[in-house]
């Protein structure tokens, strides 16, 4: 009796002890002494608290979920009463990447089973829609099928996730290497978001990655989340290429170390989900889809209304279109339809004539010529020409232009203009962005744009005299549509 009083009193002191010990967002401590009980062993490693915004959850940032996903707070969620947190058994489920069980991992399968389970759930839930394309993909480039999991813990393989980093769709590819995997992105199309152009570009980039680290899943896959020259520099510095042995170093960041143990943790649940506690899940069915080729740039509600099918359905099956239609550039561009709708659409599609399957949306907006300006230099600026500013405008040559008020054609299409056009959300104001380049500042922008540093400061919650950071992308201005014309909110410097 004393030996069980003394044991008793040894737990409890040890409690507050091991909480002491974890970082921010870690399991609560009863889940761990849970298992502790469970497992006989420790259930506690080193946590999670990847960067992806300073201000958001531990929770979002030790899963990297897309904004949407991030709990509002950082208090507890509590486990339902009649939820029994399962701790892995010894024997692993069988995967063609190598799985392995120690107390990081263990840490992550504790996590999903915890706090993170509604957002696990989710994650499964949504991928047996795209489990069985991904798998054919890697299958067809001889890689592992369960590298599928990458996309699970990049994206809860949604093709809409961002991250505060710029990296986009179900695979995560930055810009540049979406590119270099030639994943074409701009201001009509963005095939980092497509499930499949993505799947292939991903397999290409880990096969290149495991070939670089002789062979190391671990070592590719921490390759695909910091770049392959961090890897690269980590195994010389450290004069190893075991992965876990690079962990225990002070180079690589936390969200490196903790990506294949997070990696690891959902392949074992998405295995084997009933065994943690997982089998209520109700799966999104497959998606399915035939492709056919679009010859010329198409309206993507004339390619519903021929499928007889939602726009918005349409829309979700080519989440990579940025705009209303199809690329103007991209003769042959492969669409997806419902499968059973090709035949259907090909027959159709071939009776509208081809000037009638693209209709071109011109918004309007207004601009005052200072002193400097000429009409073909804001032409230029615009992506108009002189006579059609001439025209509009009714201007006579004799007539001075400085501080006259043009009407001037804006085409939101023209992927190469420095400035687009975005819709907001559930309303007809339109906001027009710039990327901030090198030299640009509040009162050079405020010039360009004929609109005054103060407003530009209220539009983009600029703070005080705040340098304006390179690559940051601000609305330079609003308009509304009315009647087909782009109306400014604020035209005038006020």
């Amino acid at each position: 009796m004393k030996t069980l009083l003394v044991l008793a009193i040894a737990v409890l002191v040890a409690v507050p002890v091991l909480a002491a010990e974890l970082p921010a967002g870690s399991p609560e401590p009863n889940l761990l002494l849970a298992g502790l009980v469970k497992t006989g062993g420790p259930a506690t490693s080193s946590s999670s608290d990847g960067v992806v915004s300073p201000r958001e959850s531990h929770l979002g940032q030790a899963l990297e979920l897309p904004a949407s996903e991030f709990y509002p707070s950082d208090e507890p969620t509590e486990v339902a009463a009649d939820f029994d947190l399962k701790l892995p058994e010894e024997e692993l489920p069988d995967s063609d990447i190598p799985l392995t069980l120690n107390d990081k991992v263990q840490y992550f399968l504790s996590y999903f089973q915890g706090r993170a389970r509604p957002v696990f759930a989710r994650w499964l839930s949504r991928s047996e829609r795209y489990l069985p394309m991904m798998k054919e993909v890697l299958r067809k480039e001889s890689l592992p099928e369960d590298l599928v999991y990458v996309a699970m813990i990049e994206s809860g393989f949604s093709p809409h996730a961002y991250s505060v980093a710029s990296a986009v769709g179900p695979w995560q590819f930055m810009s540049g290497t979406g590119k270099r995997y030639s994943l074409r992105i701009d201001g009509w199309i963005d095939e980092r978001r497509d499930p499949l152009k993505s799947t292939v570009a991903a397999a290409l980039y880990l096969k290149e990655l495991y070939g670089l680290f002789n062979k190391d899943w671990y070592l590719a896959a921490a390759g695909y989340n910091a770049g392959e020259n961090k890897i690269l520099r980590a195994i010389d510095m450290y004069n190893s290429r075991d992965f876990w042995e690079l962990s225990k170093g002070s180079y690589l960041k936390r969200e490196t170390k903790d990506y294949v143990p997070k990696l690891l943790a959902a392949a074992i649940i998405a295995k084997e989900p009933h065994k943690y506690g997982f089998a209520d899940v109700a799966y999104l069915p497959p998606i399915e889809f035939d492709t056919v080729p679009i010859p010329t740039q198409t309206d993507l509600d004339i390619v519903a209304r021929l499928c007889d099918m939602p726009v918005q359905a349409l829309r979700d099956l080519n989440p990579e279109l940025r705009r209303w239609a199809t690329p103007p550039d991209y003769p042959g561009y492969e669409l997806k339809l419902p499968k059973g709708k090709k035949e259907l659409f090909a027959a159709e599609y071939a009776k509208v004539p081809v000037d009638k399957r693209y209709t071109p949306k011109v918004l309007y907006t207004r601009y005052r010529m200072k002193r400097g300006d000429t009409l073909a230099r804001v032409a230029s600026r615009y992506g108009t020409t002189t006579k059609v500013l001439t025209e509009l405008n009714h201007l006579r040559k004799t007539k001075k232009l400085r501080g006259r008020l043009l009407t001037i054609p804006v085409q939101p299409e023209s992927h190469d203009a420095p400035v687009n056009f975005v819709a907001k959300k559930d309303s007809r104001e339109f906001h027009k962005y710039y990327t901030v380049k090198k030299g640009d500042t509040l009162y050079s922008l405020a010039r360009r744009f004929n609109v005054s540093t103060r407003i530009l400061s209220a539009w983009n919650d600029i703070k005080g005299k705040i340098a304006l950071r390179t690559g940051r992308r601000i609305i330079v201005a609003k308009y509304v549509e009315k009647s087909g014309a782009m109306v400014p909110v604020v035209n005038e410097k006020s």
